[in-house]
């Protein structure tokens, strides 16, 4: 007769176990690629949407009534979410709109994590909590800028995100040398792609787009790194020693690059969010002026709001954005 051979209860119950161990190791770094393979795409779609329909304003300025008294304190604020309902919705489809103080209605979070979970903030109402730097930034004239401390309002799109609007009616279109791009900024939307779901982290489930320029807007959408590069560097450099600001992205990490003017300026309207707010450093963009080293390239610092063209020799630092 044959003998048959097989494995003991406890054996079975071992490797039971190890495989329990592995699984519990190994599964939640591949939900989290999951999820974040799907904010990505799901990021890219909102971001192609909704240039498509700012695309199609003629003006971005205007919407809406906002009126202080003598102390400076709103005493008619209908801005953002008249901007929703007399602007945006004639472009996009729209499934619920929530004025000030109703976000929540629209799935808006009480709070959301900073970016890299570094700190958690109560959710943005109004302009002067997405980023008190944008009320002091200055015409090139040097008079006060045009960003007015509006409520934001809200509104859920067919695909189940849920978004905060801030709206500057009086946003400009004029670029100049050593401005504050705040005045361009006319709309800044802060999303939620699961609505009510967590984990209301920037840079997984919740992120930023922002529409810059009253007339022919530009919509950027930054996805931004959690870490400067690790020393300043100039944007091109002849010192072999020393980085160029595209090479360093790319150095950090293959889907990472420098980003343009206008994805900086985004990053400072949301500076707070992403741990940017208390950088007195200026930062290099892709954009320049001209080519080789003596020409010029846009820089962004993030202590005050301006902007402005400076040498490629120059030594400033690097965020880099995702591709």
């Amino acid at each position: 007769m044959k003998k048959t051979r097989g494995f003991t209860l406890a054996e079975v119950l071992i490797t039971l176990a190890i495989i329990g161990i592995v699984a519990a190791i190994t599964l939640p770094s591949l939900l989290v690629n999951v999820n974040e393979k799907a904010w990505d795409a799901q990021r890219k779609a909102l971001h192609a949407r909704m240039a498509q329909a700012i695309g199609q304003m003629n003006t971005l300025g205007g919407y809406g009534t906002f009126e202080t008294n003598e102390e400076g304190t709103a005493t008619e604020d209908t801005a953002a979410e008249s901007f929703i309902l007399d602007a945006l919705s004639k472009v996009y489809k729209i499934n619920n709109v929530c004025g000030p103080d109703k976000l929540s209605s629209c799935g808006i979070p009480s709070k959301v994590a900073t970016l890299d979970a570094v700190s958690e903030i109560s959710f943005p109402t109004k302009m002067s909590e997405l980023n008190s730097q944008l009320l002091n930034g200055l015409h090139v004239d040097g008079e006060k800028g045009s960003v007015v401390d509006t409520k934001a309002a809200a509104f859920e799109t067919v695909n189940g995100e849920s978004i905060a609007v801030y709206y500057n009616p009086m946003c400009s279109s004029s670029v100049s040398i050593n401005h504050y791009p705040q005045n361009n900024m006319c709309v800044n939307f802060l999303y939620d792609l699961n609505g009510k779901e967590g984990p209301n982290e920037i840079g997984k489930d919740i992120g930023f787009m922002t529409a810059l320029y009253n007339k022919n807007p530009v919509v950027v959408a930054p996805v931004p790194y959690d870490k400067d590069y690790a020393s300043t560097v100039p944007h091109y450099s002849e010192n072999k020693e020393t980085i160029d600001a595209p090479t360093a992205c790319k150095n950090m990490a293959e889907n990472l690059r420098l980003p343009d003017k206008d994805e900086l300026t985004s990053l400072f309207v949301n500076a707070p969010l992403i741990n940017l707010s208390e950088s007195k450093s200026r930062y290099w963009s892709s954009t320049t002026v001209s080519s080789g080293n003596s020409g010029m390239a846009w820089y962004q610092a993030f202590v005050n709001g301006d902007r402005g063209k400076r040498p490629r020799s120059e030594l400033y630092l690097v965020r880099c954005v995702k591709k």
